[in-house]
This record gives structure tokens, sequence and C-alpha cells, in this order.
């Protein structure tokens, strides 16, 4: 079976006229799409579109936006940059590593509602330690809070 749905790359093969000279928008379009840059969506679109296997792994590996392994409906960014870390941001991945269940601190749920990951900087040093879910910015983050930052979207998968 499948992971992809091949009438998704053909469109978005179409979108960008074969892909080859808008190749990093079309996998982005992909991974949007499918949740991840599985190996099958991307065989299938390296002869879809004609593209060497070779050139999407080089674009898809050196991009840490781009993901091969499954992720999470909602991605959980902790900045570790200077400003975070001196101010226990790798406590507080710790503390969400822990919330979340994830054995190495980093990675998705089995259920694959939270990925969990490290990032240098989000470019909000003054409100540090700072966590990025999804589109929304916490700052000033502390252990106890971790919780109730995550319930939202907890209640949003259940509903």
């Amino acid at each position: 079976m499948e992971s992809f749905n091949r009438s998704t790359i053909d469109g978005c093969i179409k979108k960008y006229q074969g892909g080859r000279t808008s190749l990093i928008a079309t996998l982005q379009d992909i991974q949007e799409a499918c949740g991840y840059l599985s190996k099958d969506a991307i065989t299938y679109f390296s002869t879809a579109a004609g593209v060497p296997l070779s050139k999407i792994y080089c674009i898809a590996t050196f991009y840490r936006s781009f993901s091969l392994e499954p992720r999470g409906r909602n991605i959980v960014s902790v900045c570790l940059g200077t400003a975070c870390h001196v101010k226990d941001g790798e406590n507080i991945m710790n503390k969400l590593g822990r919330e979340l269940k994830l054995a190495s601190n980093e990675g998705t749920t089995p259920d694959r509602t939270f990925t969990l990951e490290k990032v240098r900087c989000l470019g909000c040093c003054s409100m540090a330690p700072v966590v990025r879910v999804n589109k929304d910015t916490y700052g000033n983050v502390h252990q106890s809070t971790v919780p109730k930052m995550l319930a939202p979207y907890r209640k949003a998968e259940k509903r």
C-alpha cells in the first residue's frame, strides 16, 4: 500500500510545470500534502517528473524543513540558541520529552499527534526560553507551564 496519493503528486508536478525548475517548492507541497517525504512518494515523483532520485534526496536531506520520516500534526520546536539555552531551554526540552513520552526527547509520538524538535534560534531572544507549537510562539516558558501549553493541541486532536 502506498503512503501517498498519486494524483496529489501529479497535481504538484503540474502546478510547477514538471517540478524541475521549482524542485524545492514542489517538494514542500508534496510534504505538506503527505505529511512527510516518504520513499514511495519521492520515487514516484522522480519517475513522473524525470528528476533524478539522487537530486531529490540531496535537497531533502540538506534542508532541515524536509522530513523523510512521518511527522506529527503538531510540530513543537524548542529553541536552544544561546539566550534560550542560558535560560533553561534544555530543561524545557527534557520536560516536553517527558510530557510527550518520547524516549530520546526528540521525535514523533506513536499516534503522530506531536513531533518534538530542537531548533537553534526562533528569533525571540528577549522572550527566552521560547517554544513554538505550529505557528504559535510561547515565551518565558517554565517547566511548570508545559502541560498547560500543550493542552489546547491535545484537545483539538480529540475532537
